[in-house]
């Protein structure tokens, strides 16, 4: 029967109280870009509360009941005595055997909302507790806030990215070497962060986009930021565009974040602009946040 966690206590305390923040010896700056459909799957994997399992033509959706480990195995509670936990237990050891999947959504009150949907097929065993050695305190935490249920670990044999009515596979290996985006984790805090209290902001960001595009929107709305720029939506009646804006240089965190945008105000300038009303908010309050903490100008 697969472990849970919880049976190492001694050892996941000790791992998780490392600081996973501390500052790390430099590595050698990698040769190529990142597979970005691999940093996709691993984002919305990391990130999504909610997976689909499939094991042969029965389907559960687990919530809050998956952690992706950093070599990218899937680790999945599941409760062995449960249909579904039959299920792997006769499933164990075959290649692709199961399949889970994840939808990656805008994680803001628009229309058109999947991002991206992403599939992996794998092989599905019980969890070693040797994998822990490899986790960090983030992770180590998260496999302790699972349901206190057999574990069970996916390896991955297939992984396939899904979106604008197009499919790629993406290569275990690239998959495997691929990392969360930097801000995967709080995109959502900062989107809704920038809609509700910054709506001047998003207006001057606004007038980098084509005029075009603007001229007939009802709305402008940040529907997307990672490591490399935020995408603005220009939302019409009858449809809508988006548009990417790059930052001048990847953004490693959270804490680089204001400084993107900040140089991004200052490209737009002081630029004529339109102000738009979101329809879907009440107006807009202001930042309750200090400002070293938000480190956005107002007005």
């Amino acid at each position: 029967m697969a472990l849970h966690p919880a049976g190492r206590p001694a050892e996941l305390a000790h791992a998780a109280g490392v600081d996973a923040t501390a500052e790390m010896p430099a590595a050698k700056a990698p040769e190529a870009s990142p597979d970005s459909n691999a940093v996709t799957a691993r984002s919305a994997l990391s990130t999504s509360s909610s997976i689909r399992l499939g094991v042969g033509d029965s389907t559960v959706d687990l919530i809050d009941s998956h952690v992706v480990l950093p070599d990218g195995q899937v680790v999945l509670a599941v409760d062995a005595m449960s249909r579904t936990g039959g299920l792997l237990v006769a499933a164990r050891g075959r290649p692709g055997a199961v399949r889970l999947d994840v939808t990656q959504l805008v994680p803001v009150a628009v229309r058109s909302r999947v991002r991206a949907k992403v599939s992996m097929r794998g092989t599905v065993g019980r969890f070693d507790p040797a994998s822990l050695d490899s986790c960090d305190g983030d992770t180590l935490l998260s496999l302790l806030d699972l349901p206190p249920v057999a574990l069970w670990a996916v390896e991955p044999a297939d992984v396939r990215v899904a979106r604008d009515n197009s499919e790629a596979t993406t290569s275990v290996t690239a998959y495997r070497a691929a990392r969360p985006d930097p801000l995967a984790a709080t995109e959502a805090v900062h989107l809704q962060h920038l809609s509700r209290h910054h709506r001047d902001v998003l207006d001057r960001l606004a007038t980098l986009i084509d005029p075009v595009l603007t001229a007939e929107s009802a709305r402008v709305v940040p529907v997307a930021v990672d490591t490399a720029g935020v995408v603005l939506r220009a939302e019409a009646l009858d449809g809508h565009a988006d548009v990417r804006l790059p930052f001048a240089k990847p953004i490693t965190g959270s804490a680089g974040l204001a400084e993107g945008l900040r140089t991004l105000l200052a490209t737009a300038g002081r630029r004529p602009f339109r102000a738009t009303v979101d329809v879907g908010c009440p107006p807009a309050a202001s930042c309750d946040l200090p400002a070293a903490a938000c480190g956005l100008p107002t007005g």
